[in-house]
Protein backbone atom coordinates (compact mmCIF):
# COMPACT_ATOMS: atom_id res chain seq x y z
CA UNK A 1 0.00 0.00 0.00
CA UNK A 2 1.47 3.93 -1.01
CA UNK A 3 2.12 5.86 1.71
CA UNK A 4 -1.13 8.33 1.91
CA UNK A 5 -0.77 11.57 -0.52
CA UNK A 6 0.57 14.49 1.77
CA UNK A 7 -2.29 17.24 2.36
CA UNK A 8 -1.57 20.77 2.61
CA UNK A 9 -2.33 22.27 5.63
CA UNK A 10 -4.69 25.23 6.25
CA UNK A 11 -2.00 28.22 6.30
CA UNK A 12 -0.96 26.98 3.08
CA UNK A 13 -4.52 28.17 1.53
CA UNK A 14 -5.04 32.28 0.66
CA UNK A 15 -8.57 31.38 1.76
CA UNK A 16 -7.52 30.42 5.07
CA UNK A 17 -5.57 34.01 5.75
CA UNK A 18 -8.26 35.81 3.56
CA UNK A 19 -10.84 34.60 6.11
CA UNK A 20 -8.57 35.08 9.18
CA UNK A 21 -8.51 38.89 8.23
CA UNK A 22 -12.00 39.21 7.05
CA UNK A 23 -13.22 37.81 10.31
CA UNK A 24 -11.26 39.66 12.39
CA UNK A 25 -11.86 42.86 10.52
CA UNK A 26 -15.82 41.83 10.33
CA UNK A 27 -16.45 41.25 14.28
CA UNK A 28 -13.95 44.03 15.13
CA UNK A 29 -16.37 46.73 13.26
CA UNK A 30 -19.92 44.71 14.37
CA UNK A 31 -18.62 45.17 17.51
CA UNK A 32 -18.09 48.94 17.40
CA UNK A 33 -21.25 49.01 15.44
CA UNK A 34 -23.27 47.45 18.25
CA UNK A 35 -21.72 49.70 21.13
CA UNK A 36 -24.07 52.73 18.39
CA UNK A 37 -27.04 49.86 18.56
CA UNK A 38 -26.63 48.74 15.12
CA UNK A 39 -25.92 46.02 13.11
CA UNK A 40 -23.51 45.52 10.48
CA UNK A 41 -26.97 44.86 8.10
CA UNK A 42 -28.75 47.70 9.28
CA UNK A 43 -25.58 50.19 8.77
CA UNK A 44 -25.45 49.12 4.90
CA UNK A 45 -28.88 49.64 4.83
CA UNK A 46 -28.96 53.16 6.47
CA UNK A 47 -25.21 53.95 4.60
CA UNK A 48 -27.36 52.76 1.01
CA UNK A 49 -30.52 55.24 1.77
CA UNK A 50 -28.39 57.89 3.04
CA UNK A 51 -28.29 61.10 0.81
CA UNK A 52 -31.23 59.31 -1.24
CA UNK A 53 -34.07 60.26 -2.15
CA UNK A 54 -36.94 57.73 -0.36
CA UNK A 55 -37.09 54.66 -2.79
CA UNK A 56 -38.98 51.42 -2.77
CA UNK A 57 -37.47 48.26 -1.33
CA UNK A 58 -37.50 46.38 -4.13
CA UNK A 59 -35.24 49.05 -5.92
CA UNK A 60 -32.55 48.85 -2.38
CA UNK A 61 -33.25 44.75 -2.50
CA UNK A 62 -31.63 45.41 -5.65
CA UNK A 63 -28.99 47.46 -5.29
CA UNK A 64 -27.78 45.84 -2.33
CA UNK A 65 -27.93 41.70 -3.64
CA UNK A 66 -30.80 40.86 -0.96
CA UNK A 67 -34.43 39.80 -1.35
CA UNK A 68 -37.08 41.98 -0.28
CA UNK A 69 -38.16 40.00 2.78
CA UNK A 70 -34.49 40.69 3.97
CA UNK A 71 -34.50 44.18 2.97
CA UNK A 72 -38.26 44.28 4.88
CA UNK A 73 -37.01 42.37 7.77
CA UNK A 74 -34.02 45.29 8.24
CA UNK A 75 -36.31 48.05 7.58
CA UNK A 76 -38.82 47.12 10.35
CA UNK A 77 -35.72 46.89 12.44
CA UNK A 78 -34.50 50.21 11.89
CA UNK A 79 -38.09 51.71 11.88
CA UNK A 80 -38.38 50.56 15.68
CA UNK A 81 -34.94 52.72 16.14
CA UNK A 82 -36.68 55.06 14.74
CA UNK A 83 -33.89 55.32 12.20
CA UNK A 84 -35.80 54.49 9.31
CA UNK A 85 -39.34 55.58 8.25
CA UNK A 86 -42.08 53.56 5.74
CA UNK A 87 -44.14 56.31 3.89
CA UNK A 88 -46.84 55.17 1.57
CA UNK A 89 -46.76 56.11 -1.71
CA UNK A 90 -49.07 59.19 -2.60
CA UNK A 91 -49.99 58.10 -5.94
CA UNK A 92 -50.09 54.47 -5.57
CA UNK A 93 -51.35 53.46 -1.84
CA UNK A 94 -49.95 49.75 -2.44
CA UNK A 95 -46.15 51.15 -3.21
CA UNK A 96 -44.05 52.27 -0.41
CA UNK A 97 -40.68 53.67 -0.22
CA UNK A 98 -38.09 53.79 2.36
CA UNK A 99 -35.80 56.66 3.66
CA UNK A 100 -33.40 57.95 6.62
CA UNK A 101 -35.56 59.91 9.46
CA UNK A 102 -33.67 62.67 10.46
CA UNK A 103 -32.21 60.77 13.76
CA UNK A 104 -30.84 57.88 10.86
CA UNK A 105 -29.48 60.58 8.74
CA UNK A 106 -27.63 62.45 11.48
CA UNK A 107 -26.28 58.49 12.96
CA UNK A 108 -24.80 57.59 9.38
CA UNK A 109 -21.44 59.98 9.27
CA UNK A 110 -21.11 58.87 13.03
CA UNK A 111 -21.04 55.18 11.88
CA UNK A 112 -19.32 55.89 8.26
CA UNK A 113 -16.32 57.83 11.05
CA UNK A 114 -16.45 53.86 12.71
CA UNK A 115 -15.78 51.66 9.74
CA UNK A 116 -13.02 54.30 8.55
CA UNK A 117 -11.38 53.52 12.16
CA UNK A 118 -12.28 50.38 11.79
CA UNK A 119 -10.21 50.14 8.50
CA UNK A 120 -7.32 52.31 10.10
CA UNK A 121 -6.93 49.86 12.88
CA UNK A 122 -6.38 47.16 10.43
CA UNK A 123 -5.06 48.19 6.91
CA UNK A 124 -2.90 51.64 7.89
CA UNK A 125 0.28 48.99 8.45
CA UNK A 126 0.17 48.61 4.73
CA UNK A 127 1.86 51.36 2.61
CA UNK A 128 -0.87 53.59 0.42
CA UNK A 129 0.09 51.66 -2.47
CA UNK A 130 0.00 48.35 -0.90
CA UNK A 131 -3.64 49.25 0.23
CA UNK A 132 -4.77 50.07 -3.44
CA UNK A 133 -3.25 47.15 -4.33
CA UNK A 134 -5.20 44.76 -2.01
CA UNK A 135 -8.44 46.65 -3.19
CA UNK A 136 -7.45 45.84 -6.53
CA UNK A 137 -7.17 42.71 -6.17
CA UNK A 138 -10.46 41.95 -4.10
CA UNK A 139 -12.28 44.05 -6.34
CA UNK A 140 -10.48 41.95 -9.46
CA UNK A 141 -11.69 38.16 -7.61
CA UNK A 142 -14.82 39.74 -6.83
CA UNK A 143 -15.64 40.65 -10.48
CA UNK A 144 -14.33 37.69 -11.77
CA UNK A 145 -16.74 35.86 -9.19
CA UNK A 146 -19.82 38.10 -10.13
CA UNK A 147 -20.14 38.96 -6.46
CA UNK A 148 -22.25 41.81 -6.41
CA UNK A 149 -24.45 41.01 -2.86
CA UNK A 150 -23.04 43.32 -0.16
CA UNK A 151 -21.26 41.38 2.73
CA UNK A 152 -23.55 41.61 5.77
CA UNK A 153 -22.07 39.28 8.05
Amino acid sequence: MPPPAPISDLPDHLGFWMRMVSNHVSHAFAAKLAAKDVTVAEWSLLRALYGKEPMPPSRIADAMGMTRGAITRLADRLIAKSLLARTASATDGRAQTLALTNRGARLVPALAALADRNDAEFFDCLSAAERRTLARLLKTLAERGRMTAMPLE
